[in-house]
């Protein structure tokens, strides 16, 4: 199971804070989806390594992270644009590398909001 918190209303430029917490200790993935778009990956973290991968548009802006001690991965998000509107997912595969495909993931968070307004 896992729980997503931290989504929310922000200016354009500014930041916010998702987490995750999950059952286990799984690879995790941040995904989102706008509306009308289909569910793109965001950013990655691995199981085992801690190796990070991010979407070409987020990275410099996005921190992907994960406390092993708490099962919690959180994604910091600063510079927010308007684009970055969506419903933000958690994921969790089995397996040590990270993975942009959504397929690969078996467990999802139900989804949070965050909204950038301009």
């Amino acid at each position: 199971q896992l729980v997503e918190s931290g989504g929310g209303l922000v200016q354009a430029g500014g930041s916010l804070r998702l987490s995750c917490t999950a059952s286990g200790r799984y690879t995790m993935g941040w995904f989102r989806q706008a509306p009308g778009k289909e569910r793109a990956f965001v950013a990655g973290i691995s199981v085992s390594t801690g190796t990070t991968e991010y979407a070409d548009s987020v990275k410099g802006r996005f921190t992907v992270s994960r406390d092993n001690a708490k099962n919690t991965l959180y994604l910091q998000m600063n510079s927010l644009k308007p684009d970055d509107t969506a419903v933000y997912y958690c994921a969790a595969r089995f397996g040590y590398s990270v993975s942009s495909t959504r397929r690969d993931y078996t467990y999802w968070g139900q989804g949070i909001q965050v909204t950038v307004s301009s």
